[in-house]
């Protein structure tokens, strides 16, 4: 199994901020032109070589909009001949035709992940702060369904859509999805914590979505939404009566998320530093593209430095060391909550995860104790 403190099981390049979109939530409050600032196609091959020797992580390439680098292709092709698995979130812009999309298979990409944010263009549009976006992301999907490209679909949980999630679910499934990805709006960049579920609505929505998981014939993961894994941790072990002490490995390896298999999911819980990587695109390095705290830069010491010694990615590292009720909580290990979130309410990035209703155990027998 891949030792986290060594090397990520997944690594984000934001290849440009550079869209055409203005979403609300935007992490990178994208810009219509790309920054002079960007790695340069010979920073992005020294770059691609360190992720390679990193034990060959997942790498995935975001925006922005990738698309908007007209070298997008060049650097994916030299990251797939050494043999790297790669795929790429562009923006239902324009830029996505067919051309642009049978090129990418012939570079030999993987997979697609476009964003779907509701089941039809009032949501999805409001949500994207782009009039006819829902349109122009059917069109790229059939695109991908003629070329036979698995595809992905993002969908940011927020106020805008949490009550039309059954509607999504037939659209995921009607659009024959390989994997929905399902993230749990943080409030940086554009994102506002008004914007958010609430924490009960969060644990509503990951009940629902333990459920739909059972009967949908797509794969489902979760972002931003570490304490989904504790949800389905107890309901696995409430279905094969499992009573006393967690055995992670007795439920979380038969059925959490599975083994590897180029859907993205990772064996065990991954979080911001733990596993999880961000360098964006002026090369600054971050435990993730939601916590804005600066590790160090590729420009100035290798990616593999910075992820295995870095004193904040280290930090993260030891759910040992979280505040709080993350901090004593049985289920940190797998879950560990959103450290991404934590830092956006508190300015915490060990704090305890602001919008989960769980009470550790530890805290319970205390208050018994107290009683």
């Amino acid at each position: 199994m891949r030792d986290f403190q060594q090397n990520p099981f997944i690594v984000i390049w934001e290849l440009t901020r550079a869209c055409q979109l203005n979403c609300l939530h935007c992490r990178a409050e994208a810009q219509y032109h790309r920054d002079p600032r960007e790695l340069t196609f010979e920073e992005g091959k020294q770059l691609i070589d360190d992720i390679y020797e990193m034990d060959q992580p997942l790498l995935v390439f975001t925006g922005g909009d990738p698309l908007m680098r007209p070298d997008v292709y060049d650097i994916a092709k030299y990251a797939i001949d050494k043999g790297l698995r790669v795929s790429m979130t562009p923006s239902a812009t324009p830029n996505v035709t067919k051309e642009a999309i049978r090129k990418a298979k012939e570079v030999g990409l993987a997979r697609w992940a476009f964003s779907l944010d509701g089941p039809n263009a009032d949501i999805h549009d409001h949500f994207r702060g782009t009039s006819g976006s829902f349109d122009l992301t059917m069109k790229a999907i059939q695109y991908l369904h003629e070329l036979d490209i698995p595809i992905q679909i993002n969908t940011v949980i927020s106020r805008y859509n949490v009550h039309v999630l059954d509607e999504m679910v037939q659209l995921v499934e009607k659009l024959g999805c390989v994997l929905w990805s399902v993230f749990f709006l943080v409030p940086t960049g554009r994102g506002k914590e008004t914007d958010m579920i609430s924490p009960v609505e969060h644990e509503k929505v990951f009940r629902w979505l333990y459920e739909t998981s059972k009967r949908v014939p797509f794969d489902i993961k979760t972002t931003a939404g570490q304490h989904y894994r504790r949800v389905v941790l107890q309901q696995k072990m409430r279905e094969q009566q499992i009573h006393g002490d967690i055995r992670y490995e007795d439920v979380l390896m038969k059925g959490l998320t599975g083994q590897v298999d180029g859907l993205g999911r990772a064996p065990k819980g991954v979080n911001d530093g733990n596993g999880f990587v961000f360098i964006s695109h002026i090369g600054d390095v971050y435990p993730s593209g939601l916590l804005p705290v600066k590790a160090g830069n590729v420009r100035e010491q290798p990616l593999s430095h910075i992820y295995r010694h870095s004193p904040i990615f280290k930090q993260l590292r030891n759910p040992d060391g979280y505040k709080g009720k993350c901090g004593v909580c049985e289920f940190r290990y797998v879950c560990g909550g959103s450290r991404s979130r934590a830092y956006a309410v508190t300015g915490d990035y060990l704090a305890s995860e602001p919008y989960c209703i769980y009470i550790p155990k530890a805290w319970r027998q205390k208050e018994k104790v107290g009683e």
